[in-house]
């Protein structure tokens, strides 16, 4: 019997549609509706000239090849940072369970450096600016972000610390008996949501004028709410919580989520600093002409 606090998990089949032998999860779905959402999204702010300044715009075109870049560095960085961050162990035991993609298993912070890793290689490729290509990615990360924590309630995982005594703790079927923080909607508002509204709200006021910027924000934005999240959030067993540390307030202590967050703030605060500077602008020819950043975009140009 559950405890008088706890809600009911609401039982929803994991397999959204399914078509004879053929399943499409809603795990899946999440990723392509975030990868659409983000692609359509894409598109509408480089159609706004307005946005750039004398920053180079990637075309419709390049963003429809960008979608095809991006899907790939996710899924093969979310997969292999998984492996490496958080089940090396079990993984160098039996290594064909790595391409066991559909088993589960994914990282949030392995897919993001195999996003940026995508969107260098392009933005080199076509001669794009890379802080503002990142800048535009990270304008339309939070939509992926929002639809895949859903999905992680959805499936059931991923869930809460123990809170016996919230009222809208939740017993999730694979959770034990004790009710649960929903920590998957809290990370869906927090990492999905308010990060969208925030890094929407920046876009309109600074463009992509400023190529970096956005970009730190973002990634500031993200390692700030998955910490906070990370406080209601049950560690992945494997690991526990790390170093021993111990936080009474909180019931726990340090996370792997919570550490892989810190070079994160780092990175974020010199790409911030970076573009207010102006280091990262296009810089005009001598006869005074604007022209558009290096290719590399990765260096003062």
């Amino acid at each position: 019997m559950p405890p008088l606090l706890a809600l009911p998990f609401p039982a929803i089949d994991p397999v959204a549609v399914a078509i004879g032998p053929l399943q499409i999860k809603w795990y899946a779905l999440a990723y392509i509706v975030g990868l659409v959402g983000g692609w359509f999204y894409a598109k509408r702010l480089v159609s706004t000239p307005s946005l750039w300044g004398a920053v180079r715009r990637p075309t419709p075109l390049d963003i429809d090849d960008l979608i095809v870049w991006v899907a790939l560095g996710v899924v093969l960085g979310g997969r292999i940072g998984y492996v490496l961050f958080y089940n090396l162990a079990a993984y160098l035991s039996h290594p064909a369970e790595i391409l066991a993609i559909w088993r589960g298993g994914m990282s949030f912070h392995g897919g993001f450096l195999g996003a940026v890793l995508a969107l260098v290689l392009f933005s080199r490729r076509r001669g794009l600016n890379t802080y503002a290509m990142l800048d535009l990615a990270a304008v339309v990360v939070p939509i992926g972000l929002f639809f895949g924590r859903i999905a992680n309630f959805v499936n059931g995982e991923l869930w809460g610390r123990p809170a016996p005594d919230f009222p809208y703790a939740i017993v999730f079927p694979n959770g034990g008996p004790l009710p649960r923080h929903p920590s998957q909607l809290y990370e869906a508002v927090a990492e999905g949501l308010v990060l969208f509204v925030l890094m929407a709200l920046a876009v309109r006021r600074v463009g992509f004028r400023r190529p970096g910027l956005l970009g730190g924000l973002f990634v500031v934005g993200y390692a700030v709410a998955r910490t906070t999240c990370e406080f209601f959030r049950e560690p992945d067993p494997q690991l526990g919580f790390l170093f021993g540390t111990h936080v009474e307030a909180f019931g726990g202590g340090i996370t792997m989520g919570m550490l892989l967050c810190v070079p994160m703030v780092i990175v974020g605060a010199i790409f911030i600093v970076r573009a207010l500077r102006g280091d990262t602008r296009p810089r005009p020819r001598l006869d005074g002409n604007a022209v558009e950043a290096e290719s590399s975009g990765m260096t003062s140009t």
